[in-house]
């Protein structure tokens, strides 16, 4: 690795990191970047700080940012002149935030590469998530990419690179993060104060992800996992209503996460059983019950659309499913 280990970076966070740092300082990194990989693995922290390697004036002899020199100052008050950063603006009325990127982004930030950098050095831009770009900004952002100028650097950060087309992951070198090995982040999660058995718990409901099973441990999200597991024993035993659970689910902001977590029980259990057409009926019911979660981003109304799917999972007779998910 090339340089010092960022103190702040996870294990896999630094593996990227040092690989990036090793281009920069070989003149081989590209001038359009992908940082790809699932979300909360930190892939915006790590495209932060190689646009602060990249603008800092006066870089140590292991290559990292000084943190004291004009550029560094700057960059860490969010007021640098030669680095951008695009994500979600309010939309026109400035009652939220637009889901999408759009073309006047792109266009703005396209003008502002083709100045000369205000500190003669060069110009970083960073859009995150860069998926959330919408066509016409694609198009625009295509053009751009096209044709590099030396010193403007255009990373783009994502959770679902196959959302962008093709043509512009084509014309970006990419930087994978992936799940780290079991034993790495559990280690990560130690360090953080979670308990062994809590950790080993969490990760394994996040499916490896270290990211999302320290959110879970910080906030609720085990303890709704856990709550979920019951209310689908309850529904497959009869001691629940479709309706009352689909209202309760449907009445707060962790819908999205509950069906997440019915999915994964469902799933799990699928797993465990020796009968081959329950198992199926199980992972059918977990490709539902992630399309609801899907249909969250439309209009349609959320309770009916849970009700639907609650009423399948009881007539699935999956009560067992969800009493064995609720062990862990």
């Amino acid at each position: 690795m090339s340089g010092s280990v960022f103190a702040g970076f996870a294990p896999w966070q630094q593996r990227i990191y040092g690989q990036a740092s090793a281009a920069l300082d070989a003149g081989r990194l590209g001038h359009a970047l992908l940082f790809a990989g699932p979300a909360q693995l930190g892939k915006r922290a790590v495209a932060q700080r190689m646009a602060q390697r990249v603008l800092c004036e006066q870089r140590g002899a292991d290559g990292e940012p000084c943190g004291q020199c004009r550029g560094c100052r700057l960059f860490e008050a969010g007021t640098h002149p030669d680095y951008q950063f695009i994500s979600f603006i309010p939309n026109k009325e400035g009652t939220r935030l637009r889901t999408e990127i759009i073309i006047e982004q792109v266009r703005e930030l396209s003008q502002r590469l083709a100045l000369t950098p205000q500190y003669g050095g060069a110009q970083v831009a960073i859009i995150d998530p860069a998926d959330a770009i919408n066509h016409a900004a694609s198009n625009a952002l295509l053009k751009t990419l096209e044709e590099p100028v030396a010193g403007r650097y255009l990373w783009l950060v994502s959770a679902h690179p196959s959302r962008l087309s093709a043509t512009i992951r084509s014309r970006c070198q990419k930087l994978e993060f992936r799940l780290p090995p079991p034993e790495e982040a559990v280690a990560w999660l130690r360090a953080r104060g979670h308990a062994a058995a809590a950790a080993n718990e969490a990760l394994d409901a996040a499916r490896g992800h270290p990211g999302l099973a320290h959110e879970w441990l910080l906030g609720s999200g085990m303890a709704l996992r856990r709550e979920v597991a019951s209310d689908l024993a309850k529904l497959g035993r009869g001691e629940a209503t479709v309706a009352d659970t689909a209202q309760r689910w449907a009445a707060d902001d962790d819908l999205g996460l509950r069906l997440r977590h019915a999915a994964d029980l469902a799933l799990a259990e699928a797993g465990r059983l020796t009968d081959p057409a329950r198992a199926r009926r199980l992972a059918e019911w977990f490709d539902r019950a992630n399309q609801v979660r899907d249909l969250l981003r439309t209009t349609v109304r959320a309770d009916l659309a849970v009700v639907e799917l609650l009423l399948a999972w009881r007539g699935s007779g999956a009560a067992a499913a969800a009493s064995g998910g609720s062990r862990g």
